[in-house]
């Protein structure tokens, strides 16, 4: 479901939004708009996994994928129904730094 909403998005926007931790592929916009929704499937996921105490990598392969199928398609549709907005100010920057 998230795949389809970003390709519903980018269909109306072309952009990337890349998380990676890597500072060029970083935005201010994104970044700000990202602590302001607490979006952090990242963290949420770990957190599942972790307390599920994998004891060695199969297993903890094992639980990520577990865990992923966990996550609700509402859950997915509430990270991105702003990004159509941020995105397109992202754009009209082309990636520079915004009013954000």
């Amino acid at each position: 479901w998230c795949q389809t909403k970003a390709q519903d998005i980018s269909q109306e926007v072309k952009a990337w939004l890349q998380i990676d931790n890597d500072p060029k592929h970083t935005s201010k916009v994104v970044a700000k708009w990202l602590k302001d929704n607490k979006v952090n499937l990242w963290a949420e996921l770990k957190k599942c996994v972790r307390t599920r105490r994998p004891t060695n990598l199969t297993q903890l392969q094992q639980l990520c994928q577990e865990e992923w199928a966990k996550i609700h398609p509402t859950y997915c549709g509430k990270l991105v129904e702003g990004y159509p907005k941020h995105l397109t100010q992202v754009k009209q920057f082309k990636g520079n730094a915004t009013q954000y």
